[in-house]
């Protein structure tokens, strides 16, 4: 399967300009051949904590999600600032959309408490795999990242994780190092979707990437907006797995599962 990582930049909460853009770029992954393309967090409106306003406008991102998979005939993903149920508080929630318009949904399980999210935005309670055409997808958003067992937890059942964010230059050398440490340790592909550019006062660097299960860097984006195409294929993970057996040496996940 392909996968297309869209790093893009983001216009501060113009909703419009970056749908606009996105549409761009996800016509590009699938002219490309890319079964699931990938937006970065909060692609439609920045990294904001102006919940009224980004998660108001989030039935609206995901409407037009829908209908560029039905357009393009591919399944598209990124993470949606949405409210919920009766919680004042919205989630980050990554939304994946297929082809026909059903959704897989996961939401983000660490808000980010030193940029405040965690006051701003409740926490999931749930981890999440995808089939998406026979390969095993888990995803997670941003700070996440930094939470190994999570990703332990669902090893056994995954064949790629999906990181969307809105990761920060001054940190992008964390960034790199964990999405090569997750693929190492679960002998699993890591795809890192970040965005790039300037917003609400802080700079990202792009440096999206796709990790392979050996821990290579398969394929790096530079500090401009581009799309990565990259092939996930279970049988290299199976192969990984059979040739260094380390995940059944290391005994239950952090949950007590196998």
């Amino acid at each position: 399967m392909l996968i297309a990582a869209i790093q893009t930049d983001v216009v501060w909460h113009d909703l419009r300009a970056n749908l606009d853009r996105v549409g761009e770029l996800i016509g590009e992954s699938a002219a490309a051949g890319a079964t699931l393309a990938v937006l970065p967090e909060m692609f439609a409106t920045g990294f904001s904590m102006d919940t009224d306003l980004v998660a108001g406008q989030g039935e609206s991102v995901i409407d037009a999600m829908t209908a560029q998979a039905a357009r393009h005939g591919l399944w598209v993903a990124g993470s949606v600032a949405r409210f919920d149920g009766d919680d004042p508080r919205p989630v980050n929630e990554f939304v994946a959309v297929s082809p026909t318009g059903t959704t897989r949904r996961y939401a983000k399980r660490h808000p980010f408490s030193l940029g405040g999210e965690d006051a701003q935005y409740r926490s999931g309670d749930a981890l999440v795999t995808i089939d998406i055409e026979g390969v095993r997808i888990t995803p997670f958003v941003c700070y996440d990242l930094r939470f190994g067992p999570d990703f332990w937890d669902r090893a056994l059942d995954t064949d790629a994780y999906v990181v969307v964010a809105n990761w920060p230059t001054a940190r992008v050398e964390h960034w790199k190092v964990l999405l090569r440490a997750r693929a190492i340790e679960n002998q699993a592909y890591v795809i890192g979707v970040n965005r790039v550019g300037e917003g609400g006062g802080v700079s990202y660097p792009g440096a999206s990437a796709v990790v392979d299960p050996f821990g290579a860097v398969v394929a790096q984006a530079a500090a401009a907006e581009s799309v990565l195409i990259a092939e996930i294929d279970p049988k290299v993970v199976a192969a990984c797995r059979r040739s260094l057996p380390f995940l059944t040496d290391r005994g239950p996940g952090p949950t007590g599962e196998g």
